[in-house]
């Protein structure tokens, strides 16, 4: 029997960036529920954009944000796992040296950023719904840290290359897409947050489904049995998943959840 589903939202659920998913969702979760199966939104987003995205049902749902760094439900966290400041501040100061990357850096309910690109904020706020502040300088800001996401309006794996290179004993890093790199602590992913859910909940990998298009998503998928990759998704991810469905556009998971109805 299938205990818990964790899913993607961005390639999986939604286009990346888009703030819509098929409102039929919203029913399907609640139905699932009601037969004692949890749902959990595992996203490089923040948990505020998650929760904009569930808003009909967001009381009723895990949040697995910013890549596994935050894991709560509506208005309360059950886990953060912090950065170490230095390590931060020194991603920060290497990306500002990168022509044509951006750096946003995450607090547990706040992201921060130094741009001056307005059709990028606007996208981060009103496509994303995060909660943004926009500062002069982020060496300056006095807050806990959970991720630094770097930007790429395309090709971001090719051009952050070095970037991986130099901090991938200090980071936990991944490939979120076409546009974001993100870094969390060592350790820390997807597949680490649906495990504490799982320990959690008492729930086995066997009564576990979950579904993702991106290599931010491997990890998720080696925690559940069911591993479903959409249509979409990278090479990398259909070979690490047991089963395949549907594009996203095409609602792939929605008609995975309906079958198990």
């Amino acid at each position: 029997m299938i205990k818990l589903i964790a899913s993607d939202i961005d390639g999986t659920l939604v286009t990346d960036g888009s703030n819509q998913v098929n409102p039929e969702l919203f029913d399907v979760i609640l139905k699932l529920r009601a037969k004692g199966i949890q749902f959990a939104a595992a996203s490089g987003r923040q948990w505020a954009s998650i929760e904009s995205i569930f808003d009909p049902i967001k009381e009723k749902i895990f949040y697995l944000s910013d890549n596994g760094a935050y894991v709560g439900c509506h208005g309360r966290n059950l886990f953060i796992n912090t950065i170490e400041r230095q390590t931060v501040m020194d991603m920060v100061r290497e990306v500002r040296r990168t022509e044509g990357l951006e750096v946003m850096v995450s607090g547990p309910d706040v992201v921060y950023l130094e741009t001056k690109d307005q059709e990028f904020l606007d996208w981060l706020i009103n496509g994303y719904k995060f909660r943004v502040q926009c500062v002069d300088d982020l060496t300056k800001v006095n807050s806990e840290f959970i991720k630094v996401s770097v930007y790429r309006k395309s090709d971001v794996e090719s051009y952050t290359k070095a970037l991986r290179g130099a901090f991938s004993d200090r980071l936990k890093i991944t490939i979120a897409g076409d546009m974001w790199m993100d870094c969390m602590k060592p350790g820390i992913n997807k597949g680490q947050a649906v495990k504490l859910l799982q320990d959690s909940l008492g729930i086995k990998p066997e009564e576990t489904m979950a579904f993702g298009d991106q290599l931010n998503d491997i990890e998720m998928l080696n925690q559940a049995y069911y591993s479903y990759a959409v249509g979409n998704a990278r090479k990398e991810v259909k070979a690490a998943a047991r089963f395949q469905t549907d594009l996203n556009v095409n609602h792939g998971v929605l008609k995975i959840l309906k079958l198990l109805l």
